[in-house]
């Protein structure tokens, strides 16, 4: 039976336009992101995969930092998807200070407009696969989220003078403090890096255990 290449090359060509269509719907609308490290623990673990709204405060051209349209702009405590201005690697972050904000540290207590983020008193000691771990409650401009000191890691940047954020960029932080490279090594965000708000935990796979899932995480809204 003779084959009509004509129809093939048509039916390759439609199967090739389909994939280009939600390629392009998955890089302006919305997305996931698979999360390999600690950097954001406890709020994010190692083997979640995060739900991205790509919409949250803009419309990209697709494949590109370019917007098309500008509705709004990360808050503070947000949590977000960016590209390193270091290497371009994607990462997730929470934006902790604003362009024109007065941010500093002091022993791993944040200021922002000299205002230190509130911390709970008591904290949660537990053991993390990288040691001891201790995880307070942080109150940021109203926006209450979790974080996590690891001690015994060495991190230069527990500390650092009062520093300005420069119009059009971005101060973020990792939740895990002690082990997280953020804007303390790889600098200031501009806002053409962002690539939307992480909004929840889709699914999540424990890598350290044959990839069981983690069905308590599934779905789990992010703060």
């Amino acid at each position: 039976m003779a084959v009509d290449k004509k129809k093939v090359i048509h039916e390759i060509r439609i199967f090739l336009l389909m994939i280009l269509v939600v390629s392009s719907l998955r890089s302006a609308l919305a997305d996931w992101n698979d999360v390999p490290t600690g950097s954001m623990k406890p709020t994010i673990r190692e083997g979640d995969r995060v739900v991205v709204n790509k919409l949250a405060y803009d419309l990209k051209i697709p494949f590109t930092t370019i917007d098309i349209v500008k509705w709004g702009d990360p808050k503070r405590g947000d949590i977000v998807v960016l590209f390193s201005p270091a290497d371009g690697v994607r990462l997730v972050k929470r934006v902790v200070a604003l362009p024109g904000d007065h941010v500093s540290m002091r022993n791993n207590q944040l200021f922002v407009n000299d205002v230190p983020a509130a911390w709970s008193k008591n904290p949660q000691e537990f053991r993390d696969d990288d040691g001891e771990a201790f995880v307070f409650d942080e109150n940021l401009a109203g926006h209450p989220h979790k974080i996590m000191l690891m001690p015994q890691l060495s991190n230069e940047r527990r500390s650092f003078e009062t520093l300005i954020v420069p119009a059009n960029h971005y101060f973020v932080l990792g939740d895990n403090r002690d082990n997280s490279n953020d804007s303390r090594f790889i600098g200031f965000i501009e806002r053409r890096r962002i690539v939307g708000k992480a909004t929840a935990v889709a699914f999540s796979l424990d890598r350290k255990n044959h990839y069981v899932p983690r069905s308590d995480r599934f779905f789990k809204a992010l703060q």
